[in-house]
């Protein structure tokens, strides 16, 4: 048996895409997550850091809370997500594990899971990425007389945007990849495909999940490097090109008239 031409001739038999279990259903089942899940922990972990960083405290137990999730393997956390029931609501009856919309069974088990795994990464880069922000620019923007919240929007941010989506998109990807756990817990995902191939030794069917996960992981790495490119100083939006000339004071200039000396 060839693994590798029977992973081809599933990924090219149009049979298997097609229909609500399909490849395709299931990857855009997968990016939704990712999407959703990197949406939830930007929205908790940046305002965080970006604060933290600004004030300039507390970022030293704000990184290592986050990195502790680091200790705890992600599928620990799913599991333990789609089996808790601390109250005894649904009678023990994997509570976790429910649809989710179209984010599928246990898709808010899922999202929980793939979300603080997030965290790490871009809670450490936006920190690191505002206490970075060279100090000269800083103490001649506040020479200039900007207010705090001028500083960090005009001169902090755009400065730090760079290794703030350097963060995004190392999450990006660590959570693309590791959505596929979630298939071992009923999970939705591409992960289904894989899981499913494997048990049933119809391995073309497992590696052809898994190179598709991999050609995504590839694109979204792809366009996030690209998005972290435009963002540089150099290269990047109006915004960031124009910070140290926003900041920049110009030195005075003498002008001597054709009097003077003679």
């Amino acid at each position: 048996m060839n693994v590798f031409s029977d992973s081809l001739a599933y990924l090219f038999d149009g049979a298997n895409w097609r229909g609500y279990d399909g490849m395709l259903a299931l990857l855009v089942e997968q990016l939704l997550l990712t999407a959703t899940a990197m949406v939830l922990a930007a929205g908790v972990a940046l305002p965080l850091a970006l604060t933290l960083g600004h004030l300039g405290r507390g970022g030293f137990l704000a990184i290592n809370l986050t990195n502790f999730g680091r200790a705890v393997p992600t599928f620990a956390l799913l599991a333990i997500f789609v089996v808790a029931d601390p109250w005894g609501w649904t009678g023990g009856r994997f509570p976790g594990a429910a649809e989710l919309g179209p984010y599928g069974r246990a898709g808010a088990s899922t999202l929980a899971a793939l979300a603080l795994f997030a965290l790490p990464p871009i809670v450490t880069n936006a920190y690191v990425a505002m206490r970075e922000v060279p100090g000269e620019v800083v103490e001649a923007a506040r020479g200039m007389g900007m207010t705090g919240r001028q500083l960090f929007f005009r001169v902090e941010l755009p400065l730090a945007l760079p290794l703030i989506v350097s963060g995004l998109r190392l999450a990006l990807v660590q959570v693309w990849a590791t959505a596929t756990i979630a298939a071992l817990v009923v999970g939705p995902g591409l992960g289904k495909v894989i899981v499913d191939g494997f048990d049933s030794e119809d391995y073309g069917k497992g590696i052809a999940g898994a190179v598709v996960v991999a050609v995504m992981a590839l694109v979204l790495e792809v366009a996030a490097s690209l998005v972290e490119r435009w963002a540089r100083p150099e290269s990047g939006p109006p915004p960031a090109r124009d910070v140290e000339a926003a900041v920049s004071v110009p030195a005075p200039t003498v002008v001597a008239s054709a009097d003077d000396g003679h």
